[in-house]
């Protein structure tokens, strides 16, 4: 089926809401997804019905049907494999790649995503440490905590961040943290639940509350 840019948007976004456990997902919640006005919402949800990409109803709000959960799930994995590839092969730091990625995403082409998968030699999580679809729609499962949660004297990998905000992963990229660094907790301040890191062998850093509520650890 033959789709435009907008309606994969649309369908990605109820994708992501509806893997987020959201019990309803209305017009509001897709509009506050992809940053438009909820008038806008309900013509594309209806052109989404029409083409049997959706179910909706004001009660039950709006639920992919088979081929829209396919079109939503061959769009998350290419995003994700495209991040992979931008940041392992052309250098891209974290905070530069989602845009990117939002562009090649859509790109239609017969086993594309399936060759640049099996050129990244099939990796499981993209550099944000989100689990990558295999082809037959299947996830890694990956047991992580947030660093906040872990004690005194344990080391742990970074395997992802809660918050892509670019803020965020420029300071990470600042302190030389990405998907794969160890860090260990040297000590945790009582006060305001500030912590002590040391990243790979470097000195030790504080680091706030906010900032271990973040990050992703195993």
């Amino acid at each position: 089926m033959d789709t435009t840019r907008s309606e994969e948007n649309y369908l990605k976004a109820i994708y992501h809401l509806s893997k987020d456990d959201v019990k309803r997902i209305s017009p509001n919640s897709i509009a506050e997804s992809v940053n438009v006005n909820p008038a806008s919402v309900i013509d594309m949800i209806k052109k989404l019905v029409r083409k049997n990409l959706i179910d909706y109803s004001r009660e039950q709000g709006a639920n992919l049907t088979k081929k829209g959960h396919q079109i939503a799930l061959r769009i998350v994995r290419s995003h994700r494999l495209w991040e992979v590839f931008l940041v392992e092969k052309l250098g891209y730091s974290w905070g530069e790649i989602h845009d990117i990625a939002e562009q090649l995403e859509h790109v239609k082409h017969p086993e594309l995503v399936d060759k640049l998968e099996s050129f990244l030699d099939f990796p499981a999580f993209d550099p944000h440490g989100d689990p990558i679809p295999d082809k037959k729609g299947d996830y890694p499962i990956s047991k992580k905590i947030f660093l906040s949660g872990l004690e005194l004297d344990m080391e742990c990998t970074v395997i992802s961040v809660s918050d892509d905000n670019v803020n965020f992963l420029n300071y990470l990229e600042k302190l030389s943290i990405k998907i794969g660094t160890k860090i260990k907790v040297i000590e945790k301040n009582s006060f305001d639940d500030s912590l002590s890191i040391q990243v790979e062998s470097n000195a030790p850093i504080f680091v706030s509350r906010k900032f271990a509520d973040s990050l992703f650890v195993i």
